[in-house]
């Protein structure tokens, strides 16, 4: 996609995700050869297509990585304990690495306590309590899929981050507080003062007018706009809403006549994210095999 009579650097994701997925392969093919058959087990509750297509996506993309893909289809009707069952047999059984669950879920059901039941080992969206904690203090464990996404697409594209004001738009649990203490964190592609804001804040453009990186994450069509952005910055829009299967981002298409460089309204974050999905995959197969 392009901008047409703008001069904003694109930065998509689909190269990302190549590199990374790649490397996912070559760890597949060590696992196998060891003789471990890497797994990841999908679980969708309901009838919704749009979640429905995402599962065969996933699973496609499985089968082309090496993995093998268990999947449990459970009705609309199905109730907290049956899904709270197919977790636990996913966690019991030893040849199960990663477990998703597809979301959303119908909405008689709280996918939160359904997340709390998975095994934080095997939780391959990087979001369950305990591997949120392992994030704050730095510890090894699976990373949330967007955050650690949005990492890697700014460290492929030369983007520098170390010692730069990053501003994130949006608090929430799966990418704008998990991406504020990711980049945070003191390494090469992260370190960086980093300040949240949110729609609570009644002078929001203030903070995000200085950010020399902003990351918008709040899930509200076209919230960012030209004018709520530095001239010369990186913007990377992560968060999104859908009408239909149409795309609605968070950055309004004419903030290319202002940015340095930003991400295409599709084919930014989409790709990166859904690879690090495969890349906590591969690594829970590898620590509970031990091989690589």
């Amino acid at each position: 996609m392009s901008f047409s009579g703008t001069s904003a650097r694109l930065l998509p994701g689909g190269p990302v995700a190549e590199r990374v997925l790649a490397g996912v392969a070559a760890d597949v093919a060590v696992l196998r050869a060891a003789g471990v058959t890497p797994a990841l087990a999908t679980v969708l509750v309901g009838d919704d297509d749009a979640s429905a297509g995402y599962i065969r996506i996933k699973q496609r993309q499985a089968a082309e990585l090496g993995f093998v893909s268990a999947h449990v289809h459970l009705p609309a009707s199905a109730s907290q304990a049956d899904l709270h069952a197919v977790l636990a047999d996913f966690n019991a059984d030893r040849d199960v690495h990663a477990v998703l669950v597809q979301y959303p879920i119908p909405g008689h059901l709280d996918y939160d306590r359904a997340l709390q039941v998975l095994d934080p080992d095997k939780d391959v969206d990087g979001l369950h309590p305990v591997n949120m904690g392992r994030l704050a203090l730095g510890q090894p464990g699976p990373l949330p899929c967007t955050p650690a996404g949005i990492e890697a697409l700014l460290a492929f594209h030369g983007v520098p981050v170390a010692g730069r004001e990053v501003v994130i738009l949006g608090r929430g649990a799966t990418l704008g507080r998990p991406l504020a203490m990711l980049l945070a964190q003191k390494r090469p592609t992260a370190n960086a003062a980093v300040t949240v804001v949110h729609t609570g804040v009644a002078d929001w453009p203030r903070y995000t007018r200085r950010a020399e990186i902003l990351v918008a994450a709040v899930g509200v069509p076209g919230i960012v706009r030209p004018e709520h952005v530095r001239p010369g910055a990186v913007v990377v829009g992560g968060g999104v809403r859908y009408e239909g299967r149409r795309l609605l981002p968070d950055v309004d298409e004419s903030c290319a006549e202002v940015a340095g460089a930003i991400t295409p309204r599709v084919g930014g974050v989409g790709p990166t994210t859904v690879a690090m999905l495969f890349r906590n995959a591969v690594r829970a197969a590898q620590r509970a095999s031990g091989v690589g």
